[in-house]
């Protein structure tokens, strides 16, 4: 079972999202379905169909959050050094082709948001970056094509 990296504040969330989906959610679901039961002919009836449709998704839903809460690795980035790139760190690269600067912070999957600059410790980039310390060249192959970075810092995340 492979562990899942994420921090506390992601845990937390995911651990009360199932607990809500399993103690509120997952019993109104059914008191509709029951309700929708008594109607008669479930063969034309939509409710009963919505609902458990919508009781599917919920379930696979659960199943998915137990999975992650279960394999979770709870990582506290202030524990860690950032001399070298790990999980938690903030860090700060210069693109060799124009010197434009560009700025990552290597996170778990479910915190991973590219746009806000937050990528994945198992996304190809941020698989690159683990393990480099500043002033070392990082070649990553985008989809765009292959790119070489100097990393100019590495420092410990902000909150997120």
């Amino acid at each position: 079972m492979q562990k899942e990296p994420m921090l506390k504040a992601t845990f937390d969330k995911l651990s009360k999202e199932l607990e809500l989906l399993k103690t509120v959610e997952r019993p109104k679901i059914a008191k509709i379905i029951d309700t929708a039961r008594e109607l008669g002919d479930l063969k034309e009836n939509a409710e009963y169909h919505s609902a458990k449709d919508k009781q599917g998704l919920m379930e696979a839903r659960i199943l998915e959050l137990t999975d992650l809460v279960g394999r979770a690795h709870v990582i506290d980035p202030t524990c860690l050094p950032h001399q070298r790139v790990s999980f938690g760190s903030k860090v700060e690269l210069i693109d060799q082709e124009d010197d434009s600067e560009i700025c990552y912070t290597i996170v778990g999957s479910q915190e991973s948001n590219p746009e806000q600059g937050l990528i994945s410790i198992s996304s190809p980039m941020g698989r690159a970056l683990l393990g480099k310390e500043e002033e070392d060249e990082v070649e990553i192959n985008l989809p765009n094509g292959k790119k070489v970075f100097d990393i100019e810092e590495i420092t410990c995340m902000d909150k997120i």
